[in-house]
């Protein structure tokens, strides 16, 4: 049976102002299509958000919402679950957001493993600020903070989620819809603090910047970088 989005969306807000080619919009159909298979009600589930593209999340889904300060939305989370247990706690955040400013929140939550899920959209880049380089910018390339190619080594955010106590971590590509689909279920149903690390591309700062072409481009060059080759083991 098809999803109904529109009874997960508040209509008033649409329509989004993401960016043509960002992939933001396939992981929220993922994220509803998982709760829709779950049989959560609207007024089950919080969604929490910091600062960023991904973060304009809570503002188009209708359930309990909160739009918090950059980088602190693990800490409002956590603070929505001791208060009302009962409640699906979802946070929805960007590499930036998730691994800069909010990298301390993001161990520490790891570590404690309470029944939050996370969501990480993770485009390689601040999109909305202006596309500076973030910690998961990838080793060479270009952004507004990296003219001559970014020089560090980026985080690995599932190994670093695992590493600090998630009970729960996963990888996928937004163009990748029945796995995209798959983890983010799984991480839902799973008990403890949950992480998906879901990459998403950016053409309008990072594919711009980087010469990688149209957004289709981009997630060919995804494919073969997340299944292929950066991340074999």
């Amino acid at each position: 049976m098809a999803t109904n989005y529109f009874q997960y969306l508040r209509k008033e807000k649409m329509p989004h102002i993401w960016c043509a080619g960002c992939g933001h919009g396939q992981i929220v159909k993922s994220i509803i299509r998982a709760i829709d298979k779950l049989g959560w009600k609207n007024d089950e589930v919080a969604v929490v958000s910091g600062i960023g593209c991904s973060s304009r999340t809570p503002g188009y889904l209708d359930f309990h919402t909160l739009h918090t300060t950059h980088g602190r939305s693990l800490a409002f989370a956590t603070g929505i679950k001791l208060a009302k247990p009962h409640l699906k706690v979802i946070v929805v955040g960007g590499d930036g957001d998730m691994m800069a400013i909010g990298g301390n929140h993001f161990i520490h939550a790891c570590r404690r493993n309470i029944d939050i899920k996370l969501v990480v959209y993770n485009n390689n880049i601040y999109g909305m600020t202006g596309g500076q380089a973030s910690p998961t910018t990838l080793p060479g390339m270009k952004a507004t903070t990296a003219p001559y190619g970014y020089q560090e080594q980026p985080f690995d955010v599932c190994k670093m989620a695992a590493a600090s106590g998630a009970s729960f971590v996963a990888r996928a590509l937004d163009v990748d819809v029945p796995l995209m689909d798959k983890v983010i279920l799984e991480s839902f149903k799973s008990k403890g603090f949950s992480v998906v690390d879901a990459w998403s591309q950016c053409p309008t700062y990072f594919g711009r910047f980087n010469k990688w072409g149209s957004a289709i481009e981009m997630m060919d060059r995804y494919k073969v970088m997340i299944y292929n080759v950066r991340f074999a083991d």
